[in-house]
């Protein structure tokens, strides 16, 4: 009886035992569950973290961006009232900012990708936004407003960029001239007098009348020399990047500055590789839309304004379009970084004058818009006038702020020159 009896008792501690048994996994599966739904709240809360920090850093750091708001502004003055004058405005107020932060997430760029990428990610994003206005005047036919703010792109850049930082420079290390590597200085203003070639026998043929076909031998001279300028720009290009590398230096002196400036360069980025990358992708779409606001209210604008079209398309439009170059150029003149300022700012000029401009140009054939490389003579003088005087200020390798004066000086007088000219093609409409 009494063994009986103590069997159903060892079948229910048996049954109790494999229903604990059972239970486990659940219990282990559900704690699981909950590391797992805790990790992705750590994750979400560390990547929220860095957002907002990425946002302080970038948008909340400087005076500067409170003209930011000028950007909707315009937006909405443009949907609401309709006026030129005031999109006008408020589009250049708000790129400002736009472009000030655009320099300073490609400088954070820059430590990561060394000077010479950096110089040409530097020029490529500050040139971003004109490759962008240009196809979307294209597209609306406006082929003078294309040819004016590429031409003073360049003009912008080689006098008041390049000026501003040797200026700022000087200004900071007066006691001394600063220097930088000239070696390039020959290929690069070899490119810019190959530019003002193509541009000056399209006009110079027009001008004299003597063309073979009137009006199309001019725009397939332009055509042909368009690829021959890309194929040039691509050589060029692949120069820069696949193991060029400058001549030595011997000086005792100049061997110490270069010592001086790899310390400097060894700064900490304040943002990652990534959030670079993406700020920079946002800026310049951003850039792009209020320049878009820009570009169509020119010629309502210059009513309102009372300012002549050549004057806005040649200095107005590259002065905001060059912000970045202008920014980021005097920031490493400051840092007593020439080579970056000057690859920066030189670098720009010969991205447009042999890539932007020719490939506007082969755009152009493609949708069938005649746009052709005659700039009309005052304006291709004006230009070839420009890069003999820089290369004449860059040729022994040093600056000051005294050259950078004179370049500034030299940019007051072209922006005058412009003020009161007139456009040839307005005077034929006219007519």
């Amino acid at each position: 009886m009494g063994s009986a009896e103590g069997m159903p008792a060892i079948e229910l501690e048996n049954r109790n035992l494999i229903n604990v048994s059972s239970s486990v996994p659940r219990i282990s599966s559900s704690f699981e569950e909950a590391t797992s739904l805790v990790h992705d709240k750590g994750k979400l809360s560390v990547v929220r973290r860095k957002v907002f920090s990425s946002i302080k850093v970038v948008v909340l750091s400087t005076k500067i961006n409170i003209l930011m708001p000028f950007g909707p502004l315009a937006i909405l003055v443009d949907k609401l009232f309709h006026s030129h004058g005031l999109v006008f405005l408020s589009s250049l107020l708000g790129i400002l900012p736009l472009a000030e932060r655009l320099g300073y997430t490609t400088e954070q760029l820059v430590c990561f990708t060394g000077p010479t990428v950096g110089s040409l990610l530097n020029a490529t994003f500050g040139n971003a936004t004109e490759l962008i206005i240009s196809i979307h005047a294209l597209k609306s036919g406006l082929t003078r407003v294309v040819q004016q703010s590429l031409l003073g792109s360049i003009l912008s850049n080689l006098l008041l960029v390049l000026g501003s930082a040797f200026f700022a420079g000087g200004l900071v290390f007066y006691h001394r001239e600063q220097m930088f590597n000239n070696a390039d200085i020959a290929i690069d203003f070899g490119l810019l007098l190959m530019a003002v070639m193509s541009l000056l026998f399209p006009a110079v043929l027009h001008s004299t009348h003597t063309e073979v076909i009137n009006g199309k031998s001019e725009l397939a001279l332009s055509r042909f020399t368009s690829c021959i300028m890309l194929v040039a720009y691509a050589s060029y290009i692949a120069f820069q990047l696949n193991g060029h590398q400058n001549a030595p230096v011997d000086n005792d002196e100049e061997r110490g500055l270069s010592e001086e400036n790899s310390a400097d360069d060894a700064e900490t980025p304040e943002i990652s590789m990534w959030e670079s990358i993406i700020w920079l992708s946002i800026l310049t779409i951003w850039i792009s839309i209020l320049s878009d606001y820009l570009v169509n209210t020119i010629e309502g604008a210059s009513e309102d304004l009372k300012i002549p079209v050549p004057f806005i398309s040649v200095i107005l439009l590259p002065t905001v379009g060059n912000a970045t170059e202008h920014v980021g150029a005097i920031i490493f003149a400051v840092k007593d970084k020439l080579d970056i300022s000057l690859g920066v700012a030189v670098g720009s000029s010969i991205q447009i004058s042999m890539f932007v401009i020719p490939f506007c140009v082969v755009v152009g054939w493609i949708i069938g818009c005649p746009m052709d490389l005659n700039f009309q003579p005052f304006e291709t003088a004006s230009l070839f006038v420009v890069v003999v005087i820089v290369a004449f200020m860059l040729h022994n390798g040093t600056s000051n702020y005294f050259k950078g004066m004179m370049l500034i000086l030299c940019y007051l007088i072209v922006g005058a020159s412009y003020f009161v000219h007139i456009d040839p093609t307005s005077i034929n409409d006219a007519g």
